[in-house]
């Protein structure tokens, strides 16, 4: 039944209201890293699930909404003597984000509900959405969670919470690309074995990435391969064993230690899979791809992070973690 399931012939409402979500998600991960580049994430100071659709629409509401930013350890620490209309810079961006998550809540619900409703999905396809309505819902109050952080006392987010936050929305992403690839191919099973293992090095890699970015520790050690004139950074693990998370030098060594353990093993999985003519175009715009994202990854590194580069490194991992699910999918399709 699931085999010859096909969206296409079947139900193609369903297959192009998937790739819309997909869509809409891959813009909120871009827009959602712009945001923490733009140091923009902390700007709006209250939640409001519902009330919060509307931006302040008078001088009166914007004076209101920068007088509870002005309360903030961020205003307080960096932001002293900020202006409005620089105020109104980081704010958009901020509620941009909010908006965007709110857009893919209602194109997600509403036509889930419909197809439930009318019986035109499947089972196991409507588990799996269910699983993805969790996921989206609790990425709503993770975001929430990690915001707060930075509200009370220190004037940035947690980068544990970051870290969560960044992380549930790539498997949000892995759930709802491997759901569109098993409708419009057919059924892949996850496997465990070695493309597995470099796809969780890749992951890890990725998730160490977003540390760095919650420390904004890519702003030290600003050479390459040493750091200033050492191997390890000179503080190394001088925090016992949370040192990995909460010391910046460390988080970076590991993040571009990493980037280059995946480089090498990327490099295995091209070889060991470069024979399969099913994956022969994937994995040469894969090696492409990695090599370019370690390039550029030393590349902001040395020039002290510049904010577009930043984005654009966040978007080749993302293409990166894309197309190797594409690839594994594919290897492991039944046959």
């Amino acid at each position: 039944m699931y085999n010859n399931f096909n969206p296409v012939k079947q139900h193609v409402f369903l297959f192009n209201w998937l790739i819309l979500i997909f869509i809409l998600v891959l813009a909120m991960i871009v827009i959602g890293g712009i945001t923490r580049i733009t140091d923009s994430g902390l700007s709006m100071v209250e939640w409001r699930p519902l009330l919060g659709f509307l931006p302040p629409l008078n001088n009166q509401e914007w004076e209101r909404v920068f007088d509870l930013y002005k309360s903030t350890p961020e205003y307080t620490y960096y932001n002293k003597g900020m202006l409005l209309s620089d105020f109104k810079f980081i704010f958009f961006w901020e509620y941009f984000h909010r908006l965007w998550g709110r857009i893919i809540g209602i194109f997600f619900i509403i036509p889930f509900m419909y197809l439930v409703i009318t019986k035109k999905i499947e089972r196991f396809i409507t588990i799996r959405l269910l699983v993805i309505l969790f996921l989206g819902s609790l990425q709503a109050f993770i975001g929430w969670w990690m915001v707060e952080s930075g509200l009370i006392d220190k004037p940035d987010v947690s980068q544990y919470r970051l870290a969560i936050h960044f992380g549930n929305s790539l498997l949000i992403l892995f759930l709802l690309f491997w759901l569109i690839l098993d409708l419009k191919n057919k059924k892949s099973k996850i496997k465990f074995d070695l493309n597995l293992a470099i796809f969780i090095i890749l992951f890890i890699t990725i998730i160490a990435g977003s540390l760095v970015a919650g420390m904004d520790a890519g702003l030290m050690y600003n050479t390459y391969p040493l750091m200033n004139d050492s191997f390890f950074p000179v503080d190394y693990f001088s925090l016992g064993f949370l040192d990995p998370f909460e010391n910046p030098g460390s988080a970076q060594f590991h993040h571009r230690h990493l980037g280059l353990i995946s480089l090498i093993a990327i490099g295995i999985f091209f070889v060991k899979n470069f024979y399969n003519k099913n994956v022969f175009l994937e994995l040469l715009f894969l090696i492409f791809l990695i090599i370019t994202q370690f390039i550029l990854g030393v590349y902001i590194l040395l020039n002290y992070v510049p904010n577009l580069n930043a984005s654009l490194h966040q978007i080749g991992a993302i293409l990166i973690f894309l197309t190797m699910i594409k690839i594994i999918h594919t290897l492991n399709i039944k046959t």
